[in-house]
């Protein structure tokens, strides 16, 4: 999350393509062994990398499920100065402005990004760097990071609230693509139907997604879509419109956020500055505003030649 969404191909020979200087800084990418180091830069951060850690900790540094390549920027003494994940989402680690440049240098050789996400001075100055070779229309969605970390109390649990099984696949599938189409302005089942199935299954059986369901329509859904021992990072909370303002939303969003304190020390999520809805309902569960986030949707567009 430090550049993010909260979803890796990478083309051939992009690694060794990308690997470049800028000034006294090295960019190259990162392998496993360098794992160790890069969970310590990230752990400093927490809620806002979260994201990029828990990936490196479900799929390792490499893997297809990561969808994009992570790189690391080093100073002349080898120091490590940013983490990025350069992909399908952009997602970037560092407090350095010329780690910025060089990232954004390497992400406009990459064809694959869908979007680009963090702390809104951090995007500001990627998207200065990165537009000028990017030649393609966005759009920008301004959001709020919000956090809890301390467990509520006072609500009546809901029994039936549970993680999901494969049987729930098909409507969990339906509700995310609904979800992520209001977003972004792109249906991820006409991009890539059986890839987006796929990763909504490969969370079911992690143990991510949890729902309420009776009489076999989906009540409640919402996917945990990183995790440490630091944070947990909550996307997707829906609540079925025939349910809304009945209480369903706030006790299940209340059991599932004291769930995962008892593992991580705190849950975060975003909320679009355009659903002062959503914000007022988060400041009921006791969620609190820690920082003002930017993601921008890319259309399809070619990697740079520059």
């Amino acid at each position: 999350m430090a550049l993010t969404v909260m979803r890796q191909e990478s083309a051939p020979g992009f690694q060794s393509e990308l690997a470049s200087r800028y000034h006294d800084l090295q960019t190259q990418p990162l392998t496993q062994e360098d794992v160790r180091e890069v969970q310590q830069f990230l752990a400093v951060r927490p809620i806002h990398t979260v994201f990029m850690a828990s990936l490196i900790s479900d799929n390792g540094m490499s893997s297809p499920f990561n969808r994009g390549s992570f790189y690391g920027c080093r100073n002349s003494e080898g120091r490590l100065e940013g983490v990025a994940l350069l992909g399908h989402a952009t997602i970037i680690e560092t407090g350095s402005t010329e780690c910025i440049k060089a990232f954004a240098r390497l992400a406009n050789k990459c064809s694959l990004t869908h979007l680009i996400r963090g702390e809104q001075e951090k995007v500001e100055s990627f998207w200065s760097y990165y537009s000028e070779g990017a030649g393609a229309g966005s759009l920008l969605c301004r959001e709020l990071l919000l956090q809890r970390k301390t467990a509520p109390t006072g609500f009546e649990p809901l029994r039936a609230l549970r993680k999901a099984t494969p049987a729930d696949l098909e409507q969990i599938v339906n509700v995310n693509a609904s979800m992520a189409s209001r977003e972004s302005g792109i249906n991820p089942m006409k991009k890539d139907g059986a890839g987006f199935r796929e990763r909504a299954a490969r969370r079911v059986r992690q143990g991510r997604i949890w729902v309420l369901i009776e009489n076999e329509q989906l009540i409640f859904k919402t996917d945990i879509v990183a995790e440490t021992p630091q944070a947990a990072y909550v996307e997707g909370v829906y609540v079925s419109p025939e349910r809304r303002g009945q209480g369903y939303g706030l006790r299940c969003i209340s059991q599932l956020t004291e769930y995962l304190l008892k593992q991580t020390q705190t849950v975060c999520l975003t909320v679009n500055e355009k659903f002062p809805g959503a914000l007022a309902f988060y400041n009921r569960a006791g969620y609190e505003v820690c920082s003002r986030y930017d993601t921008i949707y890319l259309r399809d567009r070619a990697p740079s030649t520059a």
